[in-house]
């Protein structure tokens, strides 16, 4: 009997480790549906406002609707609405309003002049007034603006042409600092200080990189007090920059490069209990003024430091050994350059030529420059 009882209590075991095999196998189906869920609804909400906001086909019926009928007039107005040989590629933006006002500028009738030459679409001599709408239209673009004013310059997309509010430029073959381009859906699961490392990988030759940032000190050079006054790079990040098969810079989001005193009419005004409340974009930063709790309007860092900044971990990353080091100390100089600094102006030509010389002198000799 009591044989014949021992194996009915051993039944129980395996019975135990059933239930406890279904309580594991059930868990890791929550969790992965779980995961499953949240990646779909993420994915939709993506998608869904990638869709609502990047509709290339709809843009393309209001404008040419708007062209056929007369409202609007431009030089790119017959390839896109009547030859059909413009078309839209990827959508490089999904907010919904990238307007500014047009701000005080410096030598403003040179500027209303080049606007008119660039508003007579047709080259006939006069401006109709479908294109003078479309021309007040792209005004109230800031990134075209500077387009206009900067067309004569090499880093600069040369402007195609426009119709209505839609403006054309050349394409950039590369379209970011770094060489790799993920999937948004991914990107999201990417921790940024393993991104950076990733960024390090992916990049050009050493002297390739060397002949990218001269541009991009050449283009800030170009903003800073220029003939049309001063621009503001208010969110200097990779993602903006470009370069073509010749390793020549490119901007590729002027968007946030803004008028001095465009930004000055926008944060003056603006509350705050710290200088965290002082931010224009990503980088455009004033203090707070805690007598008035308000921004106070000078911009601490200049263009040249956030470019540096920028650049810091791109150009040290494999540079030669018989200039890293005055190259790491001229850009940590440059770094630490700030507005309110005096003789700042001095201090940020001296730099700015410092870094050109440093790195032409290194690469005029090579095939990459």
């Amino acid at each position: 009997m009591a044989r014949r009882l021992f194996p009915g209590a051993w039944l129980r075991k395996p019975h135990y480790a059933q239930v406890r095999f279904s309580y594991m196998r059930m868990k890791y189906l929550f969790i992965s549906w779980l995961v499953v869920f949240v990646g779909s609804w993420v994915t939709y909400v993506q998608y869904s406002t990638y869709t609502e906001l990047c509709r290339g086909h709809d843009c393309r019926k209001i404008i040419c609707d708007k062209y056929k009928t007369g409202v609007i007039d431009g030089s790119a107005c017959s390839s896109l609405c009547a030859k059909e040989t413009l078309y839209f590629g990827k959508c490089l933006s999904t907010k919904p309003n990238n307007q500014a006002k047009l701000g005080e500028q410096g030598n403003l009738s040179e500027l209303v002049n080049l606007i008119l030459s660039l508003a007579d679409g047709n080259k006939d001599g006069r401006v109709s007034l479908p294109e003078a709408k479309s021309a007040w239209a792209l005004l109230q673009l800031d990134e075209f603006l500077l387009m206009v004013i900067l067309q004569d310059k090499e880093h600069t997309p040369k402007l195609m042409g426009f119709c209505g509010n839609l403006y054309v430029t050349e394409r950039v073959e590369y379209t970011s600092l770094y060489g790799i381009s993920l999937p948004w859906i991914i990107e999201l699961f990417i921790p940024s200080g393993f991104r950076r490392s990733m960024d390090q990988w992916f990049t050009p030759s050493w002297p390739r990189k060397a002949k990218i940032a001269i541009g991009l000190l050449e283009f800030v050079e170009d903003i800073f007090h220029g003939p049309y006054g001063n621009f503001l790079m208010c969110d200097t990040s990779a993602k903006n920059l470009g370069y073509n098969d010749k390793y020549d810079l490119k901007m590729i989001d002027m968007r946030k490069i803004v008028p001095e005193m465009n930004l000055k009419e926008k944060i003056k005004d603006r509350q705050c209990e710290s200088d965290l409340d002082c931010i224009y974009g990503t980088d455009c930063r004033t203090l707070c003024d805690q007598s008035k709790m308000r921004c106070t309007t000078e911009v601490i860092q200049p263009n040249l430091a956030k470019a540096c900044q920028l650049l810091k971990d791109y150009l040290l990353r494999g540079a030669p050994s018989d200039i890293h080091e005055e190259l790491e100390k001229q850009l940590y100089l440059c770094i630490a350059l700030k507005v309110t600094a005096n003789q700042m102006e001095m201090e940020h030509s001296l730099i700015l030529n410092n870094l050109k010389t440093l790195l032409w002198k290194k690469i005029s000799h090579t095939n990459d420059s």
